[in-house]
Parts: C-alpha cells; sequence; structure tokens
C-alpha cells in the first residue's frame, strides 16, 4: 500500500488573521501582500519603480478626470484570503465615496521588473478572479506595457482565472484605457 504524504503543508492566512498581524507589527518597515492566504514580501523599490508608478499615477489622472480615483499601493479586497496591494489602481467614483477597499477596480496596474513572472501569473489570475476588466504591466526590463483584458475563468491555468487578450506596446505607441477610449496615452509617458 503506498501512502500518499499530505503533510508538512503551509498554513494559509485569512485577512483577519493578516490584519493582527500588522497591528502587532510584525511586518513593520516590510512591504507586504496577502495573496490567496499566504503572506508575500515584495521586493523594495528601486527608483525606475518609484518613477514609474509616478508617471503612471499621473497620466490616469489626466486620462480618467475628477469621476474617478487613482490609487497609489493601496489595499484591493480580493477575495476572503487576498488583499493586494497594486502599484495603481483606478476605481470609480470619489475619496469620501469610499466606505471600504474597493474589491474591484477599472484598471489594476503593476510596475514590473523583479517580479514580472509572478504579475503576469498569480496577480494576473487574482484582478481576472476579482473582474478586473483592463490590467496592465509595465515591464521595465524589455520597456513596454502589457495589456491584458476580457477576464475568464480558466481552469486549465494553475490559478483558475486568466486575461483572454493580451496586447504589447512599445514606447513609441499609445494605448487607452478601456472605461476611457478616448484618451489615449503615450507609452513613453508611463516610462522612466
Amino acid at each position: 500500500m503506498t501512502m500518499l504524504l499530505t503533510y508538512p503543508k503551509p498554513r494559509p492566512w485569512s485577512k483577519a488573521e493578516y490584519h493582527q498581524a500588522i497591528d502587532l507589527g510584525w511586518f513593520e518597515g516590510q512591504r507586504a501582500e496577502l495573496i490567496n492566504g499566504e503572506v508575500l514580501y515584495m521586493p523594495p523599490q528601486h527608483l525606475p519603480h518609484s518613477m514609474a508608478i509616478l508617471l503612471v499615477e499621473r497620466a490616469l489622472r489626466e486620462a480618467f478626470g475628477a469621476e474617478f480615483m487613482v490609487r497609489g499601493q493601496m489595499p484591493m479586497i480580493a477575495g476572503d484570503r487576498s488583499e493586494p496591494e497594486p502599484d495603481v489602481a483606478v476605481v470609480k467614483g470619489s475619496i469620501r465615496d469610499l466606505k471600504q477597499h474597493p474589491t474591484t477596480a477599472e484598471l489594476v496596474v503593476e510596475i514590473s521588473e523583479s517580479s514580472l513572472h509572478f504579475d503576469r501569473t498569480r496577480k494576473a489570475a487574482l484582478y481576472a478572479s476579482c473582474k478586473v476588466p483592463d490590467y496592465w504591466i509595465i515591464n521595465l526590463a524589455e520597456r513596454q506595457l502589457e495589456v491584458r483584458r476580457n477576464p475568464v475563468a480558466d481552469r486549465r491555468k494553475e490559478f483558475g482565472h486568466d486575461y483572454s487578450e493580451l496586447t504589447i506596446y512599445q514606447p513609441g505607441d499609445k494605448a487607452a484605457p478601456l472605461a476611457r477610449p478616448r484618451n489615449k496615452i503615450k507609452i513613453a509617458d508611463l516610462l522612466p
């Protein structure tokens, strides 16, 4: 008789436990996110990453206008076991409309270099599961914008969700958010 080994295995965290750990100072001075029940430490931000966040925030504020909030590195509720902090998220409404962290967004942007594989896989699946219609990755290594659209459930994929459309934009191109299709943004304006 063959015995299947099921231990050791990680114990998933709940959002309540994650928040209690934050309150106790466990992650003080560290960038951490709760993704699918795992507390993940994010790499430190280098200058190009920080500059890209500021450039993206500025461009999206211009493109979306006052009817939307552009939120930089703020929590988003993504199910019972995830609370990512996207580099930039665009949410409908005004600041005073918020009663809790949003559960979706019109657009999510991740600035990526060392976390590129993670952002293309686990983060993409997470945002697709939250029905974020427009997911952008600023790929600093290749100096391009990766735009993912049309979130779908996909059981063939490791994380159960993905985007069915992918378009790559180069620095000389322009792209428009789905929610503001007339407001084209120069890709070069998003890159540090």
